[in-house]
């Protein structure tokens, strides 16, 4: 009895812990003061859902300390101070008995790799750019807050909506081609973990809340008021406001090889342009750099470029006039 009143005890602060770093994230990117919001914001997530995994694994008596065997006992890894080493956030999702659904895994492994890129380097604002993704990532920690512990654990009764002076566009589009001041390596990030995802994936609002909305006005005077409404997507006016205002991304880009770029460049009227002239141009446009936009590198193994590339190569043969025909 003892052994249980000690693992809920533990289980209950790290549910406190976890909700205080939520919050202090939350409160972070709100604040018109503080620039370095992403940063932070995303700092502080992570240690919100470690906390809150470590709690539900010790309430599940699922250990989450690291250890190896030796012959039937397990030898604990400790820090050199003599602290137990416990599961990080990507260990904990990895577990065979994670209880997070794929698509909010998704969200949390794309901010685990985001940080992974912004820890050890400066950066420049990010905070429009990947708004979406950061609301998903606050509405499912909410969410599993309370189904995995109570609903009184919630802390949606702790925030109010946030009031801004810019106004809420209609119509947005997620090309990231229009974020040129993203650093390359954060551009990069992006682009190829969002195309490890299918289209279902990635459309999923467990991944990235995105929504639409719409000025409201009063219809009397006196009468409460919203600044937003929100449409639901089954009603008739969703359904005219969709053929108004398209958000089109592009989650899969067809990939042409260095070899089938040269065929297609030669098939279209250039027969002396080689392999060896491709080398050449794309080192001198640095075209293998991430922040370009004309290629990706596939599970680390092949550099696959796409169809911009393509058209640039094409250009490039046409300006050389008679050289590679």
């Amino acid at each position: 009895m003892p052994r249980i009143r000690r693992i809920n005890s533990v289980s209950s602060e790290l549910i406190k812990k976890s909700r205080e770093a939520a919050l202090a994230a939350v409160q972070i990117f709100n604040n018109p003061n503080i620039t370095f919001k992403s940063e932070s914001f995303i700092v502080l997530m992570n240690i919100a859902w470690t906390y809150l995994l470590h709690a539900h694994y010790r309430k599940s008596k699922i250990e989450y300390r690291y250890f190896k065997l030796q012959g039937t006992r397990k030898k604990f890894d400790k820090t050199k101070h003599g602290a137990y080493k416990h599961w990080e956030m990507e260990r904990c999702l990895n577990d065979e008995n994670n209880p997070i659904d794929r698509d909010a895994a998704n969200n949390l492994k794309f901010l685990i790799g985001l940080r992974h890129e912004i820890e050890h380097q400066m950066t420049t604002k990010i905070d429009d750019v990947l708004s979406a993704r950061f609301q998903a990532c606050c509405l499912n920690y909410n969410h599993y807050l309370k189904t995995l512990f109570e609903d009184e654990e919630g802390i949606e009764k702790y925030l109010s909506f946030s009031l801004q002076f810019s106004s809420i566009n209609t119509e947005q589009k997620e090309l990231l081609e229009e974020h040129k001041e993203l650093p390359g390596n954060i551009l990069g990030f992006i682009k190829n973990f969002d195309e490890t995802l299918t289209d279902e994936e990635y459309s999923s609002q467990h991944y990235a809340y995105r929504i639409l909305f719409v000025p409201k006005m009063a219809n009397k005077k006196g009468q409460a008021d919203k600044v937003i409404e929100f449409v639901k997507s089954d009603s008739p006016m969703a359904e005219a406001i969709n053929k108004e205002y398209a958000v089109i991304k592009e989650t899969e880009k067809r990939k042409f090889l260095p070899k089938q770029i040269v065929e297609i460049v030669q098939s279209s009227g250039f027969p002396n342009f080689t392999i060896h002239h491709h080398t050449v141009f794309w080192k001198s446009k640095d075209a293998k750099n991430p922040s370009k936009g004309y290629g990706t590198d596939v599970a680390g193994e092949k550099w696959h470029w796409y169809q911009r590339w393509l058209d640039e190569v094409l250009k490039h043969c046409n300006d050389q006039g008679e050289r590679y025909r």
